[in-house]
């Protein structure tokens, strides 16, 4: 069974019963900008089940909150903090997201339309490095050819260079 881990919201265990989402955020927000938090509930007693799920923007600051936050203390509690699974519907109930599964196909088709304009791009700058490449390289053949020329030049059509060596010439 192949798993798809979400890198950039992370379990959080062990949470005592008074932390709430506001805490949960509080705790985590030193480590960078967050998207979400949640707490599930327990659908008999409307308190969560000790343990949420923070979202972070970047999967940078997730690391560096799984890193500093698994293993500590918060509200006299170890917390284990890990890469959350993705969520699994089961007998009807919603898990954690309660949006439906439609809910994140605009930000879907926002997400191709960037990633189509990004390679876009990528081959736009690919190809203006090969023309600029090839500009220099054509460039550079040039010169040689250049300096070739300029060298056969200053020894039969250049009239000061053949003054200049008679001169040299006349005094030895």
């Amino acid at each position: 069974m192949n798993v798809q881990i979400q890198k950039n919201t992370l379990y959080v265990g062990g949470l005592a019963e008074e932390v709430n989402e506001l805490i949960l955020h509080s705790a985590f927000i030193p480590f960078g900008d967050i998207k979400d938090v949640k707490t599930p509930l327990d659908q008999a007693t409307q308190k969560h089940r000790s343990f949420g799920f923070v979202t972070f923007l970047e999967r940078e600051d997730a690391i560096a909150a799984m890193d500093n936050m698994d293993g500590a203390e918060l509200y006299g509690r170890v917390l284990t903090v890990n890469y959350a699974l993705p969520e699994r519907i089961k007998g009807g109930e919603q898990g954690w997201a309660a949006q439906p599964i439609w809910a994140d196909a605009d930000t879907w088709f926002e997400r191709q339309q960037q990633e189509q304009e990004m390679q876009r791009l990528q081959a736009e700058q690919k190809a203006a490095m090969q023309v600029a490449e090839d500009l220099h390289r054509k460039k550079m053949a040039e010169d040689r050819d250049g300096e070739k020329d300029d060298e056969t030049e200053t020894k039969t059509d250049d009239p000061m260079a053949v003054a200049e060596a008679e001169a040299v010439k006349q005094t030895i």
